[in-house]
């Protein structure tokens, strides 16, 4: 019975590494795509610079708001 538990705390943890490796892969891919968007979108129209700044920033702050929440819940898996 105790090799049960200790194999589950185990895979808990392989898990919970997994879900944060990914997280933090997937908010990289994303911000990076975001980035190079609007440098193409910056690129073909400079008067809209300001506004595609602003939007960028606003995107790349949500992908990483999404990719701090699934670290938070990779970190409770470990933990809990």
């Amino acid at each position: 019975m105790l090799s049960l538990l200790l194999a589950d705390v185990a895979i808990a943890k392989f898990g919970a590494a997994v879900g944060a490796g990914l997280a933090a892969i997937g908010a990289g891919i994303g911000i990076g795509r975001i980035g190079g968007q609007a440098m193409d979108a910056m690129a073909r129209q400079p008067e809209k610079m300001g506004d595609l700044r602003s939007s960028m920033i606003i995107a790349a702050a949500l992908v990483e708001g999404v990719a701090f929440f699934a670290v938070i819940i990779a970190l409770l898996a470990l933990f809990a």
